[in-house]
């Protein structure tokens, strides 16, 4: 089992950006997919972003594409979230999350992750 541990989150103003690490231990992650997700105070787990650990590949959906990008530091085995440009609608806790399943592209679906950090809170707000 990895465990995962996010930092970063805070109150930015709209507009602003933040970079949202996930560290990992406990194993290599070779194999592995990681991805973002978030969730707002009574909405369902949202997808945010996907990558595998042994590839470039990355995944996210339309709502984030092209504000918000994930990339990794092999050597530190963390993973990042750089969030640009943010908007009310981004409020919420994000969630690090890891899975071992041999994909082709990383599963959106939360269910299919077994590893999570406890999140990390970001706020936009004026």
């Amino acid at each position: 089992q990895v465990q995962l541990v996010e930092s970063g989150g805070g109150l930015v103003q709209p507009g602003g950006s933040l970079r949202l690490s996930c560290a990992a231990s406990g194993r290599t992650l070779s194999g592995f997919s990681l991805a973002w997700f978030r969730q707002a105070p009574g909405n369902e787990r949202e997808f945010v972003a996907s990558t595998k650990w042994d590839g470039a590949t990355a995944v996210y959906p339309d709502s984030v594409k092209g504000r918000f990008t994930i990339s990794k530091d092999i050597a530190k085995n963390t993973v990042y979230l750089q969030m640009t440009s943010l908007k009310l609608d981004d409020t919420a806790t994000y969630y690090c999350a890891a899975s071992s399943r041999p994909w082709v592209l990383p599963s959106q679906d939360p269910r299919d992750y077994s590893s999570w950090g406890q999140g990390t809170q970001v706020t936009v707000s004026s």
